[in-house]
């Protein structure tokens, strides 16, 4: 392994140098404050960097075991939870939701199978009961709003089809893993998964971890706001889609704004948002966690002489199970398969058996399985676009790399 100079600290080794001059040139250009990255490849650490600060108002170094809310990569650990929970036999993916949770089949929704919940193919993206993040990280709050979630019919035929369920995956996932499994997700998926394999991420964060987590810079509200008003003006953008039905009342804002945040997008980094399992949003994790948490993903299921994730578990990933040219939220071509983000050729890997999550400003957990690649990044300067330029640069320079 070499020592990386200059704004970063850590290790590489020459083959993955590419990527390392990536990772360094982003804080020689002013487009990070603090930032990890780590790469498995073949199951052995090739790359874990780290450099920046975690707090720029005290000059708090960030350490490779600063800890920062990684938003939406959240839900690619809920999947994995619900992955191994079908593995298990807890539930079957093309059998109806309400065969594990009567109550959800109200409103139409006696015939949605769990692959369509999680696939995003449910019409569920937007909720229409007002909600609160405090109302959310509420416990006693649950089986009220297991009755909400139950009782909300799916979109219309005029919004039909693949729409991102950006916080409504999250809500159903809580709400279905405790019907269908007994138990709350994030249990699981610490007990079954994470604590074992040692993985640095955590699905509520206990206290004993908060003088590691680093200050998160969402940006503000209005700045995000003028944004994607000069996105919808310009066009021709993924953002300009989404900005056009965020503004127009459509499905992008039905399913982005409740619960509102007043304070912004900070309130998910601040107790007691991160202390909750929110498994749409409120994950925190270092670069070294979220990189370790898909290396079995990416090997067939079995590391280091212990199987993990069964081999019949991951086949089915390798492949896209639902696909929209514009995704009614999101605005662009993306799919999933089991709950995992499965994104268009090139944007985090050129192998489209890949797959993972990224979460809101650029934070993103991703393994490819024919590459037996995984790889965590975390920062705490959030970018506005939907697919952050400094991740996407981040996994072009990967691929640059010495791979064989």
């Amino acid at each position: 392994m070499q020592e990386a100079t200059g704004p970063i600290r850590g290790q590489f080794t020459p083959a993955f140098a590419p990527l390392a001059a990536q990772f360094a040139k982003a804080f020689t250009d002013g487009q990070e404050i603090g930032a990890s990255l780590c790469v498995y490849h073949r199951g052995a650490v090739v790359v874990d960097l780290w450099g920046g600060l975690a707090d720029a108002h005290t000059g708090a170094p960030w350490t490779a075991d600063s800890l920062i809310v990684v938003f939406s990569a959240t839900k690619g650990l809920a999947a994995m939870a619900l992955n191994l929970a079908a593995e298990r036999g807890r539930f079957a993916w093309d059998a109806p939701v309400a065969q594990y949770w009567p109550a959800f089949a109200q409103a139409g929704k006696g015939r949605t199978t769990v692959r369509q919940l999680f696939n995003h193919q449910a019409g569920l993206a937007a909720v229409a009961t007002p909600l609160t993040l405090a109302r959310l990280c509420d416990p006693a709050q649950a089986p009220a709003l297991r009755a909400v979630l139950a009782a909300q019919p799916p979109a219309g035929a005029a919004e039909a089809g693949q729409a991102y369920h950006a916080i409504s995956y999250g809500l159903y996932a809580d709400a279905f893993f405790q019907e269908a499994c007994g138990e709350p997700l994030a249990a699981f998926l610490h007990r079954e998964y994470l604590d074992p394999l040692q993985a640095d991420v955590f699905l509520g964060t206990p206290p004993a971890q908060d003088a590691r987590v680093a200050t998160l810079y969402p940006g503000s509200t209005a700045g995000r706001l003028g944004h994607m008003v000069w996105a919808a003006l310009r066009g021709g953008s993924t953002e300009a889609h989404v900005a056009r039905s965020f503004l127009r009342g459509g499905m992008a804002q039905k399913a982005l704004t409740n619960p509102p945040t007043p304070g912004g997008m900070g309130a998910y980094n601040q107790p007691p948002v991160r202390r909750h399992g929110l498994s749409w949003a409120s994950a925190t994790a270092t670069a070294r966690g979220l990189a370790r948490a898909y290396v079995p993903w990416s090997l067939g299921g079995e590391w280091q002489g212990r199987r993990y994730v069964a081999e019949q578990t991951i086949a089915p990933l390798l492949q896209r199970q639902g696909w929209s040219a514009r995704d009614q939220v999101l605005g662009k071509p993306l799919g999933w398969a089991q709950g995992f983000l499965k994104e268009e050729d090139g944007v985090f890997s050129p192998n489209r058996a890949s797959f993972g999550h990224p979460g809101m400003g650029g934070a993103l957990g991703w393994c490819d399985p024919q590459a037996q690649l995984s790889w965590g990044y975390t920062m705490n300067r959030c970018d506005w676009r939907v697919r952050s330029p400094r991740a996407l640069a981040l996994c072009q320079a990967l691929y640059r790399c010495d791979l064989v």
